[in-house]
């Protein structure tokens, strides 16, 4: 199950096992009320802010990359209700010429991610659907993971 950020006053509690990181309350002592970053630990020294979406695929070079520019115009097509979800940080795209990785991330703010799962990532299942129909798009896949500035 995913991990999910909790304000700091719940935090200490341990309601799901987060423990204030060092960080956080070095933050919580030094920064004024409206600057406070909430964060969740997984383990010892591995906290983070926020959780991202990524959809991913393959594409094919034939035809002049015509799958790869298909699922581009896909994105476009979903890119201003993407931006639109409660708690968006980001909308990135990775394309990787050499191994054909085509990418779309969503970043959002911890505790908002729950709400987004909530709702099925919407517009998610659409979005992959149209996808895995483009003539020479393979291995459409998704993962959630956690992301942290170093």
């Amino acid at each position: 199950a995913p991990v999910y950020s909790r304000p700091v006053s719940q935090s200490f509690g341990h309601p799901f096992g987060f423990r204030p990181s060092a960080r956080l309350l070095a933050t919580r002592l030094a920064a004024p009320t409206s600057q406070l970053r909430t964060m969740a630990t997984i383990t010892d020294g591995v906290e983070f802010d926020t959780i991202a979406r990524e959809w991913r695929c393959k594409w094919s070079g034939d035809n002049d990359k015509k799958s790869l520019a298909e699922a581009q115009k896909l994105v476009n097509s979903v890119l201003a209700d993407v931006k639109k979800v409660d708690g968006v940080k980001g909308v990135q795209r990775v394309v990787c010429g050499g191994c054909l990785d085509f990418k779309l991330i969503t970043s959002l703010e911890s505790d908002k991610f729950g709400a987004w799962e909530e709702a099925k990532f919407a517009p998610e299942e659409e979005f992959l659907e149209k996808l895995k129909a483009i003539d020479g798009i393979t291995t459409v896949e998704t993962q959630t993971y956690t992301l942290m500035p170093m």
